[in-house]
């Protein structure tokens, strides 16, 4: 179970989250430009470009946390800011997250390197209800505290919407159920893609005036010489 807080222009509320399916989406960009910016990043990193977009791999539920720090084997990930949207009792609530992937690993098998890493996401969500009407006016970001460097800076407009990457989603595979966890997509790296020992995600919403901010740390495991 993941332990959320709702928060809205009343306050803020508990919601006690079990993950049931976890969907991450690729190449969801509006933007053909931006599209193609960050598929030639990866083509960089020897990733082959999609056969059509967007793409929805499924990796397990367990990647899912809000702890502080995440354990990585070794320096070959990274993460990324996203949207996420979380179904539950039927509503949809917004949060941010990171879909931190092993780009050494993502050359062989793009599904296997998300698997391979855990999903920092944040504690707070926002009702979807509340933000749907003016979702094309926020912002996505991501900084790397240690160095004071800007990673990533986006429009949600230059990304599908959430809602309509669901419904993609379920015209493929059928309706989701309450638990489903779906991250949205993400932008281009400021620089190009690299490692960070901290990073900090945030979800600007300027209309209400209002942000989530999200910073977890990567705690590096050595590998051991076979």
């Amino acid at each position: 179970m993941i332990a959320l807080t709702v928060q809205s222009g009343g306050g803020s509320s508990a919601l006690t989250f079990t993950p049931t399916k976890l969907i991450i989406a690729g190449w969801t960009g509006r933007d053909v430009a931006a599209l193609e910016a960050h598929i030639l990043e990866l083509e960089e990193l020897g990733i082959a470009r999609p056969k059509s977009v967007p793409v929805f791999y499924r990796v397990s539920t367990t990647l899912l946390t809000t702890a502080p720090v995440v354990e990585m084997v070794a320096r070959e990930a990274s993460g990324e800011v996203e949207a996420v949207l979380w179904k539950q009792d039927g509503e949809l609530y917004v949060g941010v997250g990171s879909d931190h992937t092993d780009r050494k690993l993502e050359a062989i098998g793009i599904t296997l390197s998300k698997q391979l890493c855990a999903k920092p996401v944040s504690p707070v969500v926002w009702r979807w209800a509340d933000v749907a009407g003016h979702w094309d006016d926020m912002l996505l970001r991501s900084r790397l505290p240690r160095t004071g460097e800007a990673y990533q800076d986006g429009a949600t407009a230059d990304q599908r919407r959430p809602d309509e990457l669901l419904a993609l989603y379920e015209t493929r595979e059928g309706p989701v159920p309450d638990g489903t966890v779906m991250f949205c997509g993400t932008f281009a790296a400021i620089g190009g893609i690299r490692f960070a020992e901290e990073m900090t995600l945030e979800l600007i919403d300027p209309v209400l005036d209002r942000s989530i901010r999200h910073s977890y740390a990567v705690d590096v495991l050595p590998v051991a010489e076979e």
